[in-house]
């Protein structure tokens, strides 16, 4: 009895709780038909919002204490803020980028300068483009004074607030390929600061470019970290622009130096630098001399070690050179008072290196007058032998030409 009893409950609770009886939510709340009204784009259209620039902004925030200007003012002075923005409308502010035009140093700002050059806003001068050359950790305040008028190239267009970005780098950094060009077009020897070095040469500033110097081409030195600061001169390798090289040489400066001063028979010392089996390379002035080893003795010279070596300070003859290469060709044997001498006695070869060639050049200068007159006679003596042929082939017009054909031939044998 009790169980049908529970039974019955259980199934009056399943059908209230799928019943379908009770309240019941509209479905008007999810799903409504009211539809929002729609602007018309003739009733409402949005308004372009226009940007502020520097000075309205400031002017906005300013709290301070207004000054009223009033029309009895304006007549007293002559002037109003209408008339000033009419003068400012009704000029013409044409600047291009890439102009050139002057200007002045009004006010240092941080990174920069503030510079007048009568636009409509001043123009900004960043401290990167205040100079061509610039030592690390450099202040604008060093580069350039207030109230200083110069020239500047325009680098950008007007920003929101009219402002333009000029530079004074850009315009050195022209006028510097002009000087080197210049240079380079006169070929002359001028002088440079080293600043850096690296591992195939060193840097020279030249007219406010950076130039390397290869280390082949720099006379008497490597170039390592003593080299930075010292001044050398120089004379150009390669000069292009598009490209932006710049290639200098100290020897050639030295060497063509060098070669103004220089003729054969010169007596000059040097420094023995390497050897090889050919011969020595001497260090004459900066320049490198080849001694052969034909030209070192009279003797002959079967161990090259044993009569020189690197660092050795010698004397020489110079016997031949080419200025237009830098090379030259050295001898000691005509300084030797006695053959063998640089062999067995090389110090008593630099004593009398001197007085020896004077005589050598003496001798040589007897030779060649010598060979000069023989010259001489062998021209003059043809000179005869033709006359004699002519008169011969005169008298042979007459005679049938027997007599000429034998003194030809006995001219020619």
């Amino acid at each position: 009895m009790k169980l049908s009893i529970a039974l019955l409950a259980l199934s009056a609770g399943c059908v209230s709780a799928f019943s379908t009886v009770g309240p019941t939510r509209s479905s008007t709340a999810l799903f409504s038909t009211i539809e929002a009204p729609v602007e018309s784009a003739e009733v409402a259209e949005k308004v372009p919002v226009v940007q502020m620039t520097r000075f309205d902004r400031i002017k906005a925030n300013y709290k301070g204490p207004q000054i009223q200007i009033t029309p009895e003012i304006e007549a007293e002075v002559g002037f109003s803020y209408a008339s000033f923005d009419e003068a400012v409308a009704a000029t013409d502010y044409n600047f291009n980028r890439n102009d050139i035009v002057k200007g002045t140093v009004v006010q240092y700002e941080k990174g920069g300068c503030i510079v007048d050059i009568g636009a409509k806003a001043s123009a900004f001068l960043p401290l990167q483009e205040a100079a061509l050359i610039q030592v690390q950790g450099v202040q604008i305040e060093s580069l350039l004074d207030i109230d200083q008028e110069m020239s500047f190239e325009i680098i950008s267009e007007e920003d929101e607030n009219g402002q333009l970005m000029v530079s004074v780098r850009r315009i050195q950094y022209r006028q510097a390929w002009e000087e080197v060009e210049a240079k380079r077009d006169t070929d002359e020897a001028f002088e440079a600061e080293c600043v850096s070095v690296n591992r195939g040469g060193a840097i020279f500033l030249v007219a406010g470019l950076r130039a390397f110097l290869p280390g082949s081409h720099l006379t008497g030195r490597l170039p390592d970290e003593d080299l930075i600061g010292q001044t050398l001169p120089l004379k150009f390798l390669e000069v292009n622009q598009d490209d932006n090289k710049l290639v200098v040489s100290n020897r050639r400066a030295v060497v063509e130096a060098q070669m103004e001063d220089l003729s054969r028979g010169d007596v000059i010392d040097g420094i023995v630098k390497a050897l090889k089996p050919y011969g020595a390379f001497v260090e004459v002035g900066g320049m490198s001399g080849l001694l052969h080893i034909s030209q070192i003795s009279m003797d002959r010279i079967n161990d090259l070690e044993a009569v020189l070596e690197p660092g050795q300070k010698i004397k020489c003859m110079i016997i031949d050179h080419d200025k237009v290469n830098g090379r030259i060709a050295l001898s000691t044997k005509t300084l030797e008072p006695e053959p063998g001498d640089m062999i067995k006695d090389p110090q008593r070869v630099y004593e009398m290196a001197e007085e020896t060639a004077r005589v050598y050049l003496e001798k040589q200068e007897a030779e060649r007058k010598k060979r000069e007159a023989s010259a001489k006679d062998i021209v003059l003596g043809l000179g005869d032998a033709l006359d004699d042929l002519s008169a011969g082939m005169d008298s042979a017009d007459e005679s049938g030409g027997d007599d000429a054909s034998d003194n030809l031939d006995s001219l020619l044998s």
